[in-house]
């Protein structure tokens, strides 16, 4: 018999297309002992009715604050010993949390357990949202785990460990699941499993996925300058060489005007960056045979540059701003004579 009360909280905004998959995957999963409150973070769509009519609890944020004040009320208005948050956008393998309750018993040490999502997009199968799908998902099998990088579209969290490591920076928009696990890292294992599984809704038009690269590279620029080290397993250094080299590819090209044999920089620098994530495209390969790898070449090479762009804005912005230079300071305390 299952004894511990998992509370599943659903944050929301607007997503009402997904949401329904997302709560029945939630209400049938195998582990029983389950609490679901979905936490709507003031939806403008049909969001809260959906809920409604599956008979699942929600719960307003009041004012539109972001997934990681969502989380905040979500985990302050249950009452489960394991916090399991799902994404609206995410529906959950049948037995998705009853494996990372069994994991999170299995060693006192582990404080959270997170899953992989599988490569195959839940609703728009666009080009876009299959590069994405096979990208984000060799990207975590081969951080598979001891990590220090949050994945908190399905995470499970031990209640004592939330309550010992605090909430979410409501304030941040976008690196709040980075700024968590390094914060919950440095005390308890934060364990990322191919045993729990889900398949997300991912981005599916290329401007909506680049703008959230770029803005993403700029905001983690202070984190990772105060941290000094990139999160282990998924963001890695090789990674960031390689999204380097397809922008430097880029900026070289009009070296070709200077001279023909001049070609030889930028495409020297674009297998550069191809070569720094060659397993990711031999597995592409494997999984979706040539012709859709030269396309998901391509639209990696544009993540490359606009992650690089967005980096290259975020060290630009923490030059001129103090308020971005001190936007970890909760994580990253800097002593009293840096901060004057």
């Amino acid at each position: 018999m299952n004894a511990e009360l998992v509370s599943v909280i659903v944050p929301n905004y607007n997503y009402a297309e997904s949401l329904d998959l997302c709560l029945r995957s939630v209400l049938d999963q195998t582990y029983q002992n389950l609490e679901v409150v979905v936490v709507d973070d003031c939806s403008t769509d049909e969001s809260v009715a959906v809920a409604q009519a599956l008979g699942v609890r929600v719960v307003s944020t009041g004012t539109n604050g972001g997934c990681g004040n969502a989380r905040n009320v979500g985990a302050a208005s249950t009452a489960g010993a394991i916090l399991y948050f799902v994404d609206s956008d995410v529906s959950l393998a049948p037995d998705a949390v009853e494996r990372s309750v069994r994991l999170l018993r299995s060693d006192p040490a582990i404080g959270c357990v997170c899953g992989i999502e599988d490569p195959e997009p839940l609703l728009h199968d666009t080009l876009v949202a299959r590069y994405r799908g096979l990208q984000y998902h060799y990207w975590s099998i081969t951080a598979e785990g001891d990590i220090s990088l949050l994945f908190p579209a399905m995470c499970a969290i031990r209640r004592d460990v939330f309550d010992d490591v605090g909430l979410f920076n409501p304030a941040l928009k976008q690196t709040e699941e980075v700024d968590y696990g390094y914060r919950l890292s440095r005390r308890w294992r934060m364990v990322l499993t191919g045993d729990v599984r889900g398949r997300h809704d991912h981005d599916h038009t290329l401007r909506g996925l680049l703008r959230k690269l770029f803005h993403r590279g700029r905001l983690r620029v202070p984190l990772y300058l105060r941290a000094r080290r990139f999160a282990s397993g998924f963001e890695t250094a090789t990674r960031a060489w390689g999204s380097l080299a397809a922008f430097a590819a880029l900026v070289s090209v009009p070296l070709m005007l200077l001279s023909p044999w001049l070609a030889a920089v930028p495409l020297t620098l674009l297998a550069a960056s191809l070569a720094c994530d060659a397993g990711m495209y031999r597995f592409v390969h494997h999984r979706a045979g040539t012709g859709f790898l030269l396309l998901f070449a391509a639209l990696h090479y544009l993540v490359n540059v606009t992650i690089t762009a967005g980096v290259a804005a975020g060290a630009l912005q923490w030059l001129s701003s103090r308020a971005f230079r001190h936007l970890y300071d909760a994580t990253f305390p800097l002593p009293a004579e840096a901060t004057a």
